[in-house]
């Protein structure tokens, strides 16, 4: 392999290493909030109790967090040096706000949250988690705001052969930016509710704490039922925002290799083949169906991949596999949901239900890492879409220093995630504590 490669793989495996705890960081900080705030209103322990336990996960996960993200960041400068120097005024400019104002933010007050149970008064302790909740959903937008930058680079000017900013307003309302925010933190409460109804099954099978894990559940049923609603109408604006903005990636998303100047069909079952500009299996088309969804119009024209040179194509079969991934995962949700809230009454009589649950707590992550698969793959050529090519921003570095560092990373992820695994199993076993008087 070469330096470009690894250098991909290895920020690959770290993105999508690190978002294993970003939308539980998400998701669950909200919902401890909403927790601790029930128990401000009703001073009912169980609320409490429910607060300290979910919140000891969320910390547990919060912390783990921070060390991959950190590594992640880093990477720009170690092996993507030639896109720091061509777009770093931007790009640069969002991290840093993100990191002294967000970053600092959540990390201060989460300290205080931690240590200031006895200390703080309860309306104030309450308060610091909604800080941490808020403050975290808002590094996510400055975060997302860059990469929204990289998928339609807006504000900008170039300038001694460099992007430079022109006009922060454009940067921060891209219109593309905000529709993968709230598309990505409408996936993060569904992490954080398959979560907690994930551990509470775990739970009720066992007939263990069942008031408390019930309340656990249905609070997370309540937030699976509204944010599967939301998380599916809002992808599908944003798949139109796509299809508008980056064509052949929507031709990629559905294989779509021939222009469809009188609307495009939809395949129920395809395969596509790469190799041969073709897909191999076509089956139940639905005639101007992908026209209808991209553009609100049966006849819509649909430009296919071979309007663009081969070089200029993402990589159709990941793109293609993710998104129907993405998609197929997020139709199960709310029948899940549904399902869940028909017997909410009686869930501990409904086993089948609660082992289901307790096995999809890793579906909403296969999803969101579906849909950055979706966005970055079917992104490239492109690092900045439009201005400059992946293969262009790699650091001038030598191979072996690449694979060093990526065996390393790989080293010290793999024993972080063994450690988060173990740790939140260990926790989320033991189950809620009693108050202590």
């Amino acid at each position: 392999m070469d330096v470009l490669m690894l250098s991909r793989l290895q920020f690959a495996m770290a993105t999508m290493f690190h978002f294993i705890f970003v939308p539980l960081t998400l998701g669950l900080s909200i919902m401890v909030a909403i927790m601790e705030t029930m128990y401000v209103r009703t001073k009912k322990d169980i609320y409490l109790r429910m607060t300290k336990f979910w919140g000891k996960l969320f910390v547990i996960n919060f912390v783990l967090g921070i060390v991959t993200g950190i590594t992640l960041e880093f990477q720009f400068g170690t092996n993507w040096s030639r896109y720091s120097e061509y777009v770093g005024d931007i790009f640069g400019s969002l991290l840093a706000i993100e990191a002294t104002v967000a970053f600092f933010m959540e990390s201060t007050f989460l300290a205080a949250w931690i240590f200031g149970w006895k200390k703080l008064s309860p309306k104030m302790h309450a308060a610091c988690i909604w800080i941490v909740a808020i403050a975290s959903n808002i590094s996510a937008v400055w975060i997302i705001l860059a990469n929204g930058w990289m998928q339609n680079p807006v504000g900008y000017v170039m300038r001694n052969g460099r992007a430079e900013l022109e006009s922060f307003t454009e940067v921060i309302t891209n219109p593309f930016a905000w529709g993968q925010f709230f598309h990505n933190g409408f996936a993060a409460f569904m992490v954080a509710s398959f979560f907690v109804m994930g551990v509470s099954a775990y739970h009720l099978l066992r007939k263990n704490e069942v008031e408390f894990f019930s309340k656990s559940f249905k609070m997370g049923l309540i937030v699976a039922f509204i944010f599967s609603i939301l998380v599916a109408a809002q992808g599908h604006h944003h798949a139109q925002t796509v299809a508008k903005m980056q064509p052949e990636k929507l031709a990629a998303m559905e294989a779509l290799w021939d222009d469809a100047p009188d609307g495009a069909p939809m395949y129920l079952l395809a395969m596509p083949d790469e190799k041969n500009e073709k897909n191999s299996i076509e089956f139940l088309g639905l005639p101007g169906a992908l026209s209808f969804l991209a553009f609100n119009d049966f006849n819509a024209p649909v430009k296919g991949l071979k309007s663009w040179s081969k070089e200029d194509r993402p990589p159709v079969t990941i793109t293609f596999v993710a998104f129907r991934i993405m998609v197929g995962l997020g139709t199960l949700f709310p029948l899940l949901a549904i399902w869940g809230w028909r017997n909410r009454e009686k869930l501990t009589e409904n086993k089948l239900y609660l082992r289901i649950m307790l096995y999809a707590i890793p579906l909403p992550y296969i999803a969101t890492w579906a849909g950055w698969a979706v966005a970055e793959v079917g992104r490239q050529p492109w690092i900045v879409y439009g201005m400059m090519k992946t293969s262009d921003a790699v650091s001038p570095i030598a191979t072996s220093q690449v694979a060093f560092s990526f065996i390393a990373l790989t080293t010290l992820y793999t024993l972080l995630g063994a450690c988060e695994i173990y740790l939140l199993a260990k926790f989320a076993r033991k189950g809620p504590e009693p108050i202590k008087a």
